[in-house]
């Protein structure tokens, strides 16, 4: 039975995996400050309150917050009695090279995304990721990592304008009825939806074009399902792209004799 975790830098999911399915998933707002005692508490009540026992003997994480990486370690230690697998750290092998400038740190997030997305489609491919930040991660056709792209979320965007901009309020982003605005929260959401509906297709067509070869453009993310809305944009949608790369990775440090260590 293994907890997959995946702290992001605004929210960090926990979900179970039974060996077929995942059988519970929960989120909690990211805190280094929350201690290994308030995530056991915290998750084995929601676990009793949906019916669902399970014993946990595998733990993985990947988080892009390193802070929250040693109560999380002291869970998987106090509570579980194993040692987790951390993706990015060098006792967790990857089933995927990183071709990428020396002295590189990818983020974890990106690596496991590589490799749910190789296994579900193949190589030759691009992960659109909404997220606090908007990142696009170029899969070779052998399933590498080489590379990618990084731009401000688009919350952290809207956010960004609102406090910039007295006058501006905050709002909540959502797909507009028309280009043009005729309020000032119909403009903001109008530029920031439709600005980013470009930004996915042009850098979308420059990787494309810098490869040249055909390629493939998944998204996911929170925010993903807004923009899936958006004809072409996108040819597939994945929702747990992250839980299904974790549990991959994880099955691929067993099989390769680590487990005695963990």
């Amino acid at each position: 039975m293994l907890l997959a975790v995946d702290c992001g830098n605004t929210n960090t999911v926990f979900s179970i995996w039974d060996g077929e399915n995942f059988i519970g998933t929960w989120r909690t707002a990211s805190d280094w400050r929350r201690t290994a005692d308030q995530y056991f508490v915290w998750l084995n009540t929601l676990m009793r309150l949906q019916g669902i026992e399970a014993d946990i003997t595998d733990m993985i994480i990947s988080s892009t917050v390193p802070r929250v990486v040693f109560n999380l370690r002291v869970l998987a230690d106090r509570y579980y009695n194993t040692r987790p697998y951390v993706v990015g750290k060098p006792d967790c092998l990857l089933p995927v090279s990183v071709r990428v400038d020396q002295g590189t740190n990818v983020g974890p997030d990106r690596l496991v995304n590589t490799v749910s997305g190789f296994d579900k489609y193949g190589g030759d491919l691009i992960v659109v990721d909404f997220g606090t930040a908007t990142t696009f991660d170029v899969v070779a056709e052998d399933g590498a990592y080489i590379g990618g792209v990084i731009a401000p979320g688009v919350n952290l965007s809207l956010e960004a304008l609102h406090q910039a901009a007295a006058a501006l309020p905050h709002v909540d982003i959502s797909k507009p009825q028309s280009v043009i605005g005729t309020n000032t929260v119909a403009c903001m959401q109008s530029g920031v939806f439709w600005g980013y509906v470009g930004l996915v297709r042009e850098i979308c067509a420059r990787i494309k074009a810098e490869r040249d070869v055909p390629m493939t453009i998944i998204s996911t993310g929170g925010l993903a399902p807004l923009f899936q809305q958006t004809a072409d944009l996108f040819d597939a949608f994945e929702d747990d792209l992250t839980m299904h790369g974790l549990q991959i990775i994880h099955r691929y440090n067993k099989d390769n004799g680590l487990e005695d260590e963990h």
